[in-house]
């Protein structure tokens, strides 16, 4: 027996490192087993039936295709030379080759045992042929012979699951071959089961072939609870995207893979319930507006309440950055319509500061160009000396106007922040004009923040032309001496 189970052996293991050789299954249906039988004759001569030392060895193979959960079909051929001697003129030895189809029934069907279990126990029925080559002499008379006969074998066995592209297998059963006649004898009982032989086995199985798994994930499609899996997104035992939060939504989908979030905001979290995720939430923790960043606005004139300074504007009104009423200016002219004594003004018409036209000398309208600013500072630029002074001795000449400066600023910083610094480049202005010698009285200084850009704040170039002061100069005749 050790002679025929070595080969065997070294043969499975072979196998086993080989690509493609995979366990028997639903995905590689066809096997190849190899094994080696211990054979005990029973017949005319006696019974050698669970005789150890009376065993006779051969090998054999089969080849197995899956056909169902429980169920295989075999084609298998094996091969022994079965003796046995009663006296010196009886005795015979006899060449056994059967050629079986084997009907597997598997009982690691589903049912009791899982497919894929270590320890596969089945049942086996193959009937089959069996060509017997007899030599041998019966009470001195020779009974050679040469036949075939009709075979029936049952056996049970279990299947050790070893890996994914191995099995060990123990088995026994019998052959009852038909009206066979082993060992010569002529004389015969009346039924067809005189002569038989248990045959008990050792082999290896290793099934061929590659599983189908169409979105390449290492899963077959058989056991692929996520068959469409894109390529290169790690997976659970089952083929579906690993999900390490388990909010349901994939970690390669997930735009908060380590909270628990929501499936429509892309696996985020959203505490307040309000449809913005908390990462993007202004108010994380109170229901506000997507288009205020996750922020309420009880009044609905378009401030976020955390930024609003009039909360309680009535609905309808017109309001400006800080939530508060805008007083309108219908003509457009700058003077708001609560103080513009001619609220008729023709558009572009430049006006005083009731709101009421003015005719500024046209060559000084022209001195009227920003002075630039550098970033965060309220120091005028040197190149903006010339036009400074050309204002102030402007303001010289004609004692009856006066100046408004408007400082702005670009977009970095707040918009506080801005408002501020706006104001001071003014005032920085306005101090330059009153060492020239312009009486402060006649200047006007404001500030508007980043709120009237002249051009993009994309750019450097664009934020330099809003860091300016501008100016307007108004006609302010002194008022009549008193008599």
């Amino acid at each position: 027996m050790r002679r025929i189970l070595t080969p065997l052996l070294a043969l499975g293991l072979a196998l086993l490192a080989a690509p493609h050789s995979h366990a028997q299954t639903p995905d590689r249906k066809t096997a190849i087993s190899l094994f080696g039988s211990a054979y005990q004759y029973k017949g005319s001569l006696g019974s050698d039936f669970w005789k150890w030392n009376r065993n006779y060895y051969g090998p054999g193979i089969a080849i197995n295709r899956y056909l169902s959960p429980g169920l295989d079909l075999g084609l298998q051929g094996s091969y022994v030379k079965l003796k046995g001697t009663q006296s010196a003129a009886t005795f015979f030895s006899t060449n056994v080759v059967n050629v079986d189809l084997a009907l597997k029934l598997k009982l690691n069907n589903g049912w009791a045992l899982k497919e894929d279990a270590v320890v596969q126990p089945y049942l086996l029925a193959a009937p089959g042929y069996v060509h017997m080559s007899r030599e041998g002499q019966v009470r001195g008379a020779n009974v050679n012979e040469n036949k075939s006969y009709f075979d029936l074998f049952g056996a049970a066995g279990i299947n050790f699951r070893l890996s994914d592209g191995i099995g060990l297998f123990v088995q026994t059963g019998q052959h009852i071959p038909l009206n066979a006649n082993i060992d010569g004898e002529p004389i015969r009982d009346s039924d067809k089961f005189d002569d038989r032989y248990l045959q008990h086995t050792v082999g290896l199985t290793i099934a061929f072939g590659k599983p189908k798994d169409t979105d390449g994930d290492g899963v077959p499609d058989r056991k692929d609870k996520c068959p469409n899996t894109p390529a290169g997104v790690a997976v659970d035992p089952t083929g579906c995207p690993l999900d390490g939060d388990g909010d349901g939504v994939p970690d390669y989908q997930d735009k908060c893979p380590t909270e628990k979030g929501l499936a429509t905001l892309e696996g985020c979290p959203d505490r307040d319930s309000d449809g913005v995720r908390d990462s993007e939430d202004a108010c994380p923790d109170t229901p506000g507006k997507p288009e205020l960043k996750g922020c309420p606005d009880a009044d609905n004139d378009g401030i976020a309440d955390p930024n609003d300074k009039c909360p309680n504007t009535p609905a309808g009104t017109q309001v400006d950055a800080t939530g508060c009423p805008v007083v309108l200016d219908q003509d457009a002219d700058g003077i708001p319509d609560n103080v513009d004594k001619c609220p008729g003004t023709p558009a572009g018409a430049r006006v005083d500061s009731v709101g009421c036209p003015l005719a500024i000398d046209s060559a000084v309208q022209k001195l009227q160009v920003p002075i630039r600013f550098r970033t965060n500072s309220t120091v005028i630029e040197r190149r903006s000396y010339p036009t400074a002074n050309r204002i102030a001795q402007a303001m010289k000449a004609h004692p009856d106007y006066q100046l408004r400066i408007i400082g702005h600023a670009d977009s970095r910083g707040t918009d506080e922040f801005n408002q501020a610094l706006s104001e001071r480049r003014a005032e920085a202005v306005k101090r330059y004009f009153t060492n020239k010698g312009v009486d402060a009285n006649r200047i006007i200084t404001e500030g508007r923040g980043e709120s009237e850009p002249v051009a993009p704040n994309t750019t450097p170039a664009g934020m330099s032309r809003n860091r300016r002061v501008e100016f307007r100069f108004e006609f302010a005749p002194a008022p009549a001496p008193q008599p």
